[in-house]
């Protein structure tokens, strides 16, 4: 798995999709650069020359989640592809401290290298998720800051095609990798979530540690008031946070993935800098709602490199919903619950 960057250099030069008015023209070779390593890594995952040593974990990454030989790969191939570029900060979801790169460079870069990388040995769909910051004088100025600051953000997802969804603050792009090219051809001109859908995914493993709120919504969404005139919404579950924007920015839906009663999961389980505020920049640019549950996820500041938030995002009637749950009195919720719950007697 070579990543010289060196060697890389010299393969990005012609460009791996093409310019449009809707990328700042300062930060294109940013993007570029990155859609070259994106491009690297789908050899490498599509090739499937894995082993156990590969695919099985090797240890936990700072952030406290198991670590496979491919999260360090694609981790390496970034950082090295960014050397050379217009950044002056590196912050990855795999390392424990922001890298300093150029000195002079004005933008700070944040990735999540490989998310759901524990997928890989059974052929899910994977990703990388990134996004672009103005860059500060220290690392952590240039990222603990309220996603709204972002520049541009974005993931790529390796799966029967490889996509690029890209957002520069004036909607959603599309791309799709042409491999009789080699470059990522634009797909449309903007990508647009329903306004609602009957779809929702969250994993119902979890249920008896949700709170009453959430326990309520997923209990309305599979079980509609027969007095109203509300249909059952169908249930998708992924397990993989690419795989589920994806679903839902091309055809709508919720994704809700909250904070519960398990040790570890008190403040949620998805990273904020990492995938949480890049995919909420995504989803509100495509005319839909990314929260904590409560508050926007975009307005939101982390609180360190590595903290973690619940995370809600979709369609905007369907998000909105599940705040109204947040909103209600407890007594109300323990109402639903009676009438409604999936168990009874909790």
């Amino acid at each position: 798995m070579n990543t010289d960057p060196r060697r890389l250099k010299n393969s990005m030069n012609d460009g791996c999709f093409v310019v449009s008015d809707s990328i700042p023209k300062a930060v294109y070779p940013i993007l570029n650069a990155l859609a070259f390593a994106a491009i690297q890594l789908r050899g490498t995952l599509m090739r499937g020359h894995f082993d156990s040593s590969v695919v099985l974990p090797l240890g936990q990454n700072s952030d406290g989640d198991s670590q496979v030989p491919m999260d360090i790969y694609a981790d390496r191939l970034f950082h090295d592809v960014l050397k050379d570029q217009d950044v002056a900060w590196y912050a990855s979801e795999e390392r424990e401290e922001v890298a300093a790169m150029r000195k002079a460079g004005r933008y700070a870069v944040a990735i999540d290298p490989l998310d759901g990388s524990s997928n890989v040995n059974i052929n899910i769909s994977v990703g990388s998720i990134f996004s672009l910051y103005p860059a500060e004088s220290t690392g952590e100025k240039s990222f603990l800051r309220p996603p709204r600051d972002q520049i541009a953000a974005g993931y790529f997802i390796y799966g029967p095609q490889t996509w690029l969804m890209l957002t520069c603050g004036n909607g959603v792009m599309s791309y799709v990798f042409d491999p009789e090219t080699g470059m990522f051809r634009r797909e449309n001109s903007a990508l647009n979530i329903p306004d609602q859908s009957l779809e929702f995914a969250i994993n119902m493993s979890n249920y008896h540690h949700w709170s009453k709120p959430v326990r309520a919504y997923v209990d309305a969404c599979i079980n509609p008031n027969p007095e109203g005139s509300g249909k059952p919404f169908n249930m998708r579950w992924i397990a993989s946070l690419v795989a589920e924007a994806q679903r839902i920015l091309t055809r709508g839906g919720v994704f809700l993935y909250p904070n519960d009663r398990r040790p570890g999961y008190e403040e949620g389980r998805l990273r904020h800098v990492y995938e949480c505020g890049p995919i909420a920049f995504l989803i509100e640019q495509a005319g839909g709602l990314a929260t904590d549950c409560r508050v926007p996820i975009m307005e939101k500041k982390a609180q360190s490199l590595h903290s973690r938030t619940p995370f809600v995002f979709g369609c905007k009637s369907n998000v909105d919903e599940v705040r109204d749950f947040h909103d209600r009195p407890d007594h109300e919720l323990s109402a639903l619950f009676a009438a409604r719950g999936l168990f009874r007697g909790e």
